[in-house]
Protein backbone atom coordinates (compact mmCIF):
# COMPACT_ATOMS: atom_id res chain seq x y z
CA UNK A 1 0.00 0.00 0.00
CA UNK A 2 2.94 2.51 0.74
CA UNK A 3 4.04 1.85 -2.73
CA UNK A 4 1.22 2.22 -4.12
CA UNK A 5 0.76 5.94 -2.29
CA UNK A 6 4.29 6.71 -3.12
CA UNK A 7 3.74 6.09 -6.95
CA UNK A 8 0.62 7.94 -6.87
CA UNK A 9 2.50 11.15 -5.17
CA UNK A 10 5.17 10.62 -7.61
CA UNK A 11 2.86 10.82 -10.59
CA UNK A 12 1.15 13.78 -9.46
CA UNK A 13 4.64 15.45 -9.05
CA UNK A 14 5.54 14.36 -12.33
CA UNK A 15 2.63 15.26 -14.05
CA UNK A 16 2.99 18.75 -12.19
CA UNK A 17 6.71 18.99 -13.33
CA UNK A 18 5.79 17.85 -17.11
CA UNK A 19 2.89 20.90 -17.68
CA UNK A 20 5.15 23.38 -16.18
CA UNK A 21 7.92 22.36 -19.07
CA UNK A 22 5.96 22.41 -21.41
CA UNK A 23 4.15 26.16 -20.33
CA UNK A 24 7.83 26.94 -19.93
CA UNK A 25 8.26 25.49 -23.89
CA UNK A 26 5.40 27.32 -24.98
CA UNK A 27 5.86 30.48 -23.51
CA UNK A 28 9.69 30.65 -24.75
CA UNK A 29 7.99 29.85 -28.51
CA UNK A 30 5.35 32.49 -28.02
CA UNK A 31 8.04 35.11 -26.96
CA UNK A 32 9.73 34.35 -29.86
CA UNK A 33 7.03 34.75 -32.11
CA UNK A 34 6.86 38.17 -30.16
CA UNK A 35 10.20 38.93 -31.05
CA UNK A 36 9.83 38.25 -35.00
CA UNK A 37 6.54 40.08 -35.06
CA UNK A 38 8.19 43.55 -33.52
CA UNK A 39 11.63 43.11 -35.67
CA UNK A 40 10.36 41.80 -38.76
CA UNK A 41 7.99 43.80 -41.61
CA UNK A 42 4.45 42.20 -41.83
CA UNK A 43 5.10 40.80 -44.92
CA UNK A 44 8.35 39.00 -43.61
CA UNK A 45 6.61 37.92 -40.55
CA UNK A 46 3.48 36.79 -42.33
CA UNK A 47 6.30 34.28 -44.73
CA UNK A 48 7.97 32.93 -41.30
CA UNK A 49 5.06 32.32 -39.65
CA UNK A 50 3.97 30.02 -42.84
CA UNK A 51 7.54 28.30 -42.49
CA UNK A 52 7.00 27.94 -38.53
CA UNK A 53 3.59 26.14 -40.24
CA UNK A 54 5.76 23.65 -41.76
CA UNK A 55 8.02 22.85 -39.28
CA UNK A 56 4.97 22.31 -36.99
CA UNK A 57 3.64 19.95 -40.25
CA UNK A 58 6.58 18.50 -40.15
CA UNK A 59 7.01 17.04 -36.27
CA UNK A 60 4.38 14.32 -36.84
CA UNK A 61 6.64 11.89 -37.49
CA UNK A 62 8.29 12.99 -34.59
CA UNK A 63 5.05 12.47 -32.71
CA UNK A 64 3.89 9.78 -34.05
CA UNK A 65 7.36 8.29 -32.87
CA UNK A 66 6.24 9.52 -29.26
CA UNK A 67 2.92 8.50 -29.33
CA UNK A 68 4.17 5.11 -30.30
CA UNK A 69 6.89 4.77 -28.14
CA UNK A 70 5.15 5.80 -25.27
CA UNK A 71 2.17 3.85 -25.69
CA UNK A 72 3.95 0.61 -26.13
CA UNK A 73 6.00 1.19 -23.23
CA UNK A 74 3.02 2.11 -20.92
CA UNK A 75 1.17 -0.92 -21.76
CA UNK A 76 4.09 -3.11 -21.67
CA UNK A 77 6.53 -1.62 -18.90
CA UNK A 78 8.26 -5.36 -18.96
CA UNK A 79 9.71 -4.59 -22.34
CA UNK A 80 10.62 -1.44 -21.95
CA UNK A 81 14.27 -2.11 -22.45
CA UNK A 82 13.00 -3.93 -25.96
CA UNK A 83 10.83 -1.50 -27.41
CA UNK A 84 13.28 1.32 -26.52
CA UNK A 85 16.59 -0.65 -28.46
CA UNK A 86 13.71 -1.04 -31.14
CA UNK A 87 13.38 2.92 -31.37
CA UNK A 88 16.69 3.74 -31.15
CA UNK A 89 17.75 2.05 -34.45
CA UNK A 90 14.71 3.57 -36.41
CA UNK A 91 14.92 7.26 -35.20
CA UNK A 92 18.07 8.44 -37.47
CA UNK A 93 16.31 6.78 -40.88
CA UNK A 94 13.38 8.49 -39.72
CA UNK A 95 14.48 11.83 -39.05
CA UNK A 96 16.83 12.04 -42.38
CA UNK A 97 13.58 10.98 -44.10
CA UNK A 98 11.68 13.69 -42.80
CA UNK A 99 14.63 16.09 -43.02
CA UNK A 100 15.00 15.61 -46.92
CA UNK A 101 11.33 15.35 -47.74
CA UNK A 102 10.61 18.81 -46.72
CA UNK A 103 14.24 20.28 -48.26
CA UNK A 104 12.78 18.78 -51.37
CA UNK A 105 9.86 20.34 -51.20
CA UNK A 106 11.15 23.57 -51.42
CA UNK A 107 11.02 23.41 -55.31
CA UNK A 108 7.23 23.77 -54.81
CA UNK A 109 6.82 25.39 -51.11
CA UNK A 110 9.10 28.32 -52.29
CA UNK A 111 7.11 30.13 -55.14
CA UNK A 112 4.07 29.12 -53.12
CA UNK A 113 4.89 31.05 -50.22
CA UNK A 114 6.26 34.14 -52.55
CA UNK A 115 9.76 33.29 -50.74
CA UNK A 116 12.96 35.41 -52.64
CA UNK A 117 15.18 31.79 -51.89
CA UNK A 118 14.60 28.36 -51.11
CA UNK A 119 16.86 28.39 -48.25
CA UNK A 120 13.89 29.18 -45.81
CA UNK A 121 12.53 25.92 -46.57
CA UNK A 122 15.72 23.60 -46.89
CA UNK A 123 16.24 25.09 -43.34
CA UNK A 124 13.01 23.86 -42.14
CA UNK A 125 13.98 20.15 -43.16
CA UNK A 126 17.34 20.95 -41.04
CA UNK A 127 15.35 22.02 -38.39
CA UNK A 128 13.12 18.82 -38.16
CA UNK A 129 16.17 16.59 -38.08
CA UNK A 130 17.10 17.21 -34.29
CA UNK A 131 13.15 17.86 -34.02
CA UNK A 132 12.28 14.35 -35.32
CA UNK A 133 14.88 12.40 -32.83
CA UNK A 134 13.80 14.58 -29.70
CA UNK A 135 10.32 13.02 -30.63
CA UNK A 136 11.80 9.36 -30.14
CA UNK A 137 13.61 10.71 -26.83
CA UNK A 138 10.35 12.67 -25.23
CA UNK A 139 8.22 9.15 -26.05
CA UNK A 140 10.87 6.72 -24.05
CA UNK A 141 10.71 9.15 -21.26
CA UNK A 142 6.94 9.48 -21.38
CA UNK A 143 6.69 5.74 -21.92
CA UNK A 144 9.11 5.25 -18.70
CA UNK A 145 7.76 7.97 -16.88
CA UNK A 146 11.32 10.00 -16.64
CA UNK A 147 9.19 12.84 -15.99
CA UNK A 148 12.33 14.94 -15.38
CA UNK A 149 13.95 14.47 -18.41
CA UNK A 150 11.07 14.66 -20.45
CA UNK A 151 10.68 18.11 -18.93
CA UNK A 152 14.10 19.34 -19.89
CA UNK A 153 13.70 17.88 -23.04
CA UNK A 154 10.44 20.53 -23.28
CA UNK A 155 12.33 23.41 -21.79
CA UNK A 156 15.50 23.06 -23.80
CA UNK A 157 13.41 23.11 -27.62
CA UNK A 158 11.79 26.30 -26.05
CA UNK A 159 15.09 27.52 -24.84
CA UNK A 160 16.83 26.35 -28.32
CA UNK A 161 13.78 28.31 -30.16
CA UNK A 162 13.93 31.37 -28.47
CA UNK A 163 17.63 32.21 -28.10
CA UNK A 164 18.42 30.59 -31.68
CA UNK A 165 15.76 32.52 -33.15
CA UNK A 166 16.00 36.09 -31.65
CA UNK A 167 19.93 36.17 -31.89
CA UNK A 168 19.64 35.49 -35.87
CA UNK A 169 17.26 38.04 -35.98
CA UNK A 170 19.13 40.87 -33.92
CA UNK A 171 21.88 39.57 -35.91
CA UNK A 172 20.20 40.31 -39.14
CA UNK A 173 16.54 41.00 -39.30
CA UNK A 174 15.67 39.14 -42.28
CA UNK A 175 13.16 35.37 -42.76
CA UNK A 176 16.81 33.47 -43.60
CA UNK A 177 18.82 34.55 -40.83
CA UNK A 178 15.55 33.36 -38.67
CA UNK A 179 15.51 30.04 -39.99
CA UNK A 180 19.10 29.18 -39.65
CA UNK A 181 18.72 30.57 -35.50
CA UNK A 182 15.76 28.01 -35.49
CA UNK A 183 17.91 25.36 -37.18
CA UNK A 184 20.82 25.50 -34.67
CA UNK A 185 18.66 25.95 -31.31
CA UNK A 186 16.41 23.06 -32.40
CA UNK A 187 19.86 20.78 -31.51
CA UNK A 188 19.70 21.80 -27.78
CA UNK A 189 16.69 19.34 -26.80
CA UNK A 190 18.54 16.37 -28.48
CA UNK A 191 21.85 17.49 -26.29
CA UNK A 192 19.17 17.43 -23.46
CA UNK A 193 18.12 13.91 -23.91
CA UNK A 194 21.05 12.06 -25.20
CA UNK A 195 21.12 9.62 -22.38
CA UNK A 196 17.65 8.41 -23.34
CA UNK A 197 18.24 6.96 -27.02
CA UNK A 198 21.23 5.24 -25.43
CA UNK A 199 19.49 3.39 -22.78
CA UNK A 200 19.45 -0.48 -23.22
CA UNK A 201 20.10 0.62 -27.09
CA UNK A 202 22.15 -2.80 -26.92
CA UNK A 203 19.90 -4.91 -25.49
CA UNK A 204 18.50 -7.81 -27.16
CA UNK A 205 14.96 -7.23 -28.43
CA UNK A 206 12.01 -9.17 -29.76
CA UNK A 207 9.90 -6.66 -30.03
CA UNK A 208 9.06 -5.99 -33.91
CA UNK A 209 10.78 -3.11 -35.88
CA UNK A 210 8.00 -3.72 -38.03
CA UNK A 211 5.64 -3.57 -35.93
CA UNK A 212 6.76 -0.17 -34.29
CA UNK A 213 7.18 1.28 -38.08
CA UNK A 214 4.02 0.46 -38.66
CA UNK A 215 2.19 2.05 -35.72
CA UNK A 216 4.41 5.04 -35.80
CA UNK A 217 2.78 5.83 -39.28
CA UNK A 218 -0.33 5.33 -38.86
CA UNK A 219 -0.29 7.53 -36.22
CA UNK A 220 2.02 9.99 -37.93
CA UNK A 221 -0.57 10.14 -41.25
CA UNK A 222 -3.60 10.96 -38.23
CA UNK A 223 -0.80 13.75 -37.10
CA UNK A 224 -0.42 14.81 -40.19
CA UNK A 225 -3.93 15.24 -40.93
CA UNK A 226 -4.50 17.41 -37.64
CA UNK A 227 -1.43 19.45 -37.91
CA UNK A 228 -2.46 20.16 -41.85
CA UNK A 229 -5.94 21.19 -40.30
CA UNK A 230 -4.55 23.15 -37.70
CA UNK A 231 -1.67 24.90 -39.53
CA UNK A 232 -3.57 25.23 -43.03
CA UNK A 233 -4.94 29.00 -42.42
CA UNK A 234 -1.34 30.24 -42.39
CA UNK A 235 -0.53 29.13 -45.90
CA UNK A 236 -4.20 29.89 -46.93
CA UNK A 237 -3.76 33.64 -46.01
CA UNK A 238 -0.21 33.64 -46.97
CA UNK A 239 -1.27 32.29 -50.65
CA UNK A 240 -4.98 34.09 -50.56
CA UNK A 241 -3.91 37.36 -49.15
CA UNK A 242 -1.89 40.18 -49.74
CA UNK A 243 1.47 40.92 -47.78
CA UNK A 244 -0.14 43.26 -45.30
CA UNK A 245 -3.66 40.87 -44.61
CA UNK A 246 -1.04 38.05 -44.23
CA UNK A 247 0.82 39.82 -41.81
CA UNK A 248 -2.30 40.62 -39.74
CA UNK A 249 -3.42 36.99 -40.20
CA UNK A 250 -0.38 35.63 -38.74
CA UNK A 251 -0.32 38.67 -35.60
CA UNK A 252 -3.92 37.15 -34.67
CA UNK A 253 -2.42 33.08 -35.39
CA UNK A 254 0.30 33.94 -32.18
CA UNK A 255 -3.08 34.33 -29.83
CA UNK A 256 -4.76 31.40 -31.48
CA UNK A 257 -1.58 29.19 -31.38
CA UNK A 258 -1.13 30.19 -27.94
CA UNK A 259 -4.60 29.18 -27.14
CA UNK A 260 -3.78 25.54 -28.34
CA UNK A 261 -0.27 25.02 -27.47
CA UNK A 262 -0.80 26.30 -23.38
CA UNK A 263 -3.09 23.13 -22.54
CA UNK A 264 -1.20 20.49 -24.74
CA UNK A 265 0.50 19.37 -21.62
CA UNK A 266 -3.12 17.56 -20.40
CA UNK A 267 -2.49 15.13 -23.78
CA UNK A 268 1.00 14.18 -22.34
CA UNK A 269 0.54 13.37 -18.89
CA UNK A 270 -2.73 11.76 -19.19
CA UNK A 271 -1.16 9.54 -22.78
CA UNK A 272 -0.27 6.88 -20.55
CA UNK A 273 -3.13 6.38 -18.84
CA UNK A 274 -5.21 6.88 -21.76
CA UNK A 275 -3.58 3.72 -22.97
CA UNK A 276 -4.41 1.97 -20.56
CA UNK A 277 -8.33 3.10 -19.69
CA UNK A 278 -11.27 0.85 -20.15
CA UNK A 279 -13.82 3.99 -19.97
CA UNK A 280 -14.50 7.49 -20.38
CA UNK A 281 -13.89 8.94 -16.95
CA UNK A 282 -9.90 9.91 -18.18
CA UNK A 283 -11.07 11.10 -21.65
CA UNK A 284 -13.69 13.08 -20.06
CA UNK A 285 -11.22 14.52 -17.22
CA UNK A 286 -8.93 15.95 -20.14
CA UNK A 287 -11.25 17.18 -22.47
CA UNK A 288 -12.50 19.48 -19.52
CA UNK A 289 -9.47 20.83 -18.90
CA UNK A 290 -8.61 21.83 -22.55
CA UNK A 291 -11.92 23.01 -23.09
CA UNK A 292 -12.02 25.18 -19.52
CA UNK A 293 -8.63 26.65 -20.45
CA UNK A 294 -10.00 27.64 -24.03
CA UNK A 295 -13.30 29.24 -22.76
CA UNK A 296 -10.67 31.47 -20.06
CA UNK A 297 -8.75 32.75 -22.73
CA UNK A 298 -11.43 33.34 -25.00
CA UNK A 299 -13.79 35.15 -22.62
CA UNK A 300 -9.81 37.21 -21.27
CA UNK A 301 -9.30 38.18 -24.70
CA UNK A 302 -12.96 39.36 -25.71
CA UNK A 303 -13.27 41.63 -22.47
CA UNK A 304 -9.59 42.94 -22.97
CA UNK A 305 -8.88 42.95 -26.77
CA UNK A 306 -6.27 45.83 -26.20
CA UNK A 307 -4.06 43.71 -23.62
CA UNK A 308 -4.26 41.02 -26.24
CA UNK A 309 -3.41 43.49 -28.84
CA UNK A 310 -0.18 44.51 -27.12
CA UNK A 311 0.20 40.07 -27.31
CA UNK A 312 0.21 39.96 -30.37
CA UNK A 313 2.58 42.45 -31.71
CA UNK A 314 1.64 46.19 -31.10
CA UNK A 315 -0.17 49.23 -33.15
CA UNK A 316 0.80 48.74 -36.18
CA UNK A 317 -1.66 45.50 -35.89
CA UNK A 318 -4.27 47.34 -34.55
CA UNK A 319 -6.83 46.25 -37.40
CA UNK A 320 -7.09 42.99 -35.70
CA UNK A 321 -7.57 44.18 -32.12
CA UNK A 322 -11.92 43.66 -32.59
CA UNK A 323 -11.21 39.98 -34.08
CA UNK A 324 -8.73 38.29 -31.79
CA UNK A 325 -11.40 36.84 -29.74
CA UNK A 326 -11.93 34.98 -32.78
CA UNK A 327 -8.63 33.57 -32.95
CA UNK A 328 -8.33 32.49 -29.45
CA UNK A 329 -11.49 30.83 -30.05
CA UNK A 330 -10.08 29.02 -33.37
CA UNK A 331 -7.39 27.94 -31.22
CA UNK A 332 -8.99 26.41 -27.99
CA UNK A 333 -10.96 24.38 -30.18
CA UNK A 334 -8.22 23.12 -32.07
CA UNK A 335 -6.77 22.36 -28.77
CA UNK A 336 -9.69 19.77 -28.08
CA UNK A 337 -9.09 18.15 -31.24
CA UNK A 338 -5.51 17.56 -30.40
CA UNK A 339 -6.61 16.12 -26.86
CA UNK A 340 -9.48 13.65 -28.96
CA UNK A 341 -7.05 12.99 -31.31
CA UNK A 342 -4.22 11.79 -28.78
CA UNK A 343 -6.91 9.70 -26.83
CA UNK A 344 -7.18 7.95 -30.34
CA UNK A 345 -3.48 7.41 -30.85
CA UNK A 346 -3.42 6.22 -27.55
CA UNK A 347 -6.07 3.19 -28.08
CA UNK A 348 -5.04 2.43 -31.54
CA UNK A 349 -8.16 4.19 -33.08
CA UNK A 350 -6.51 5.21 -36.21
CA UNK A 351 -10.15 5.25 -38.26
CA UNK A 352 -9.84 9.27 -37.03
CA UNK A 353 -7.61 9.73 -39.62
CA UNK A 354 -10.75 10.31 -42.03
CA UNK A 355 -12.39 12.76 -39.64
CA UNK A 356 -9.58 14.82 -40.12
CA UNK A 357 -9.12 15.01 -44.15
CA UNK A 358 -12.65 15.25 -44.22
CA UNK A 359 -12.16 18.48 -42.02
CA UNK A 360 -9.18 19.87 -44.38
CA UNK A 361 -11.27 19.70 -47.15
CA UNK A 362 -13.36 21.50 -45.78
CA UNK A 363 -11.65 24.38 -44.69
CA UNK A 364 -9.88 24.35 -47.88
CA UNK A 365 -13.22 24.49 -50.67
CA UNK A 366 -15.06 27.00 -47.54
CA UNK A 367 -12.02 29.20 -48.13
CA UNK A 368 -10.96 29.58 -51.22
CA UNK A 369 -14.65 28.41 -52.71
CA UNK A 370 -15.95 31.78 -50.74
CA UNK A 371 -12.99 33.70 -51.33
CA UNK A 372 -13.07 34.90 -47.63
CA UNK A 373 -11.39 37.50 -45.81
CA UNK A 374 -9.68 37.23 -43.15
CA UNK A 375 -12.43 37.20 -40.53
CA UNK A 376 -14.15 34.77 -42.75
CA UNK A 377 -11.09 32.53 -42.91
CA UNK A 378 -10.65 32.29 -38.68
CA UNK A 379 -14.46 31.71 -38.68
CA UNK A 380 -14.00 28.84 -41.11
CA UNK A 381 -11.33 27.36 -38.89
CA UNK A 382 -13.33 27.27 -36.04
CA UNK A 383 -16.24 26.38 -37.15
CA UNK A 384 -14.99 23.40 -39.18
CA UNK A 385 -12.81 22.41 -35.87
CA UNK A 386 -16.12 22.46 -33.51
CA UNK A 387 -17.78 20.41 -35.97
CA UNK A 388 -15.21 17.87 -36.05
CA UNK A 389 -14.60 17.77 -32.05
CA UNK A 390 -18.77 17.13 -31.26
CA UNK A 391 -18.17 14.26 -34.14
CA UNK A 392 -15.33 12.43 -32.52
CA UNK A 393 -16.97 12.82 -29.05
CA UNK A 394 -20.29 11.56 -30.50
CA UNK A 395 -19.08 8.87 -32.64
CA UNK A 396 -16.43 7.11 -30.19
CA UNK A 397 -17.23 3.55 -32.03
CA UNK A 398 -16.55 4.85 -35.20
CA UNK A 399 -13.02 6.30 -33.70
CA UNK A 400 -11.55 4.12 -31.46
CA UNK A 401 -10.69 1.20 -31.19
CA UNK A 402 -10.27 -1.59 -28.16
CA UNK A 403 -6.65 -1.55 -26.68
CA UNK A 404 -4.10 -3.86 -27.60
CA UNK A 405 -0.70 -4.55 -26.15
CA UNK A 406 2.57 -3.15 -27.03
Amino acid sequence: MANVIRSAANGKTGGAAVALGMMGMNIAVYAFSIVAARSLLPREFGALTALLGIILVGTVAALGLQAATARRIAVAPDRAAEIIAVTTRVTLLVAAGVAAAVALSSFVLTPILKLDSAWPVILCGLTLFPLTIMGAQSGIAQGTRRWGSLTAIYLGNGIGRVVGGSVAIAIQPTVTSAMIGIAVGAWLPVLVGARLLALYSSAHSHVSRRGLVREALLGTHALLAYFVLSNMDSLIARNLFNGHESGLYASGLILAKAALFFPQFVSVVFFPDLARATSNKTRLRAVSLVAGFGLLVTAGTALMPELALILVGGDKYSEITSRLWLFALSGSVLAVVHLLVFDALARRAHGIVVMLWLAVAAVAALAYGLDVGITGLVITVATVSSVLATVIWFAPAASRAPRRAG
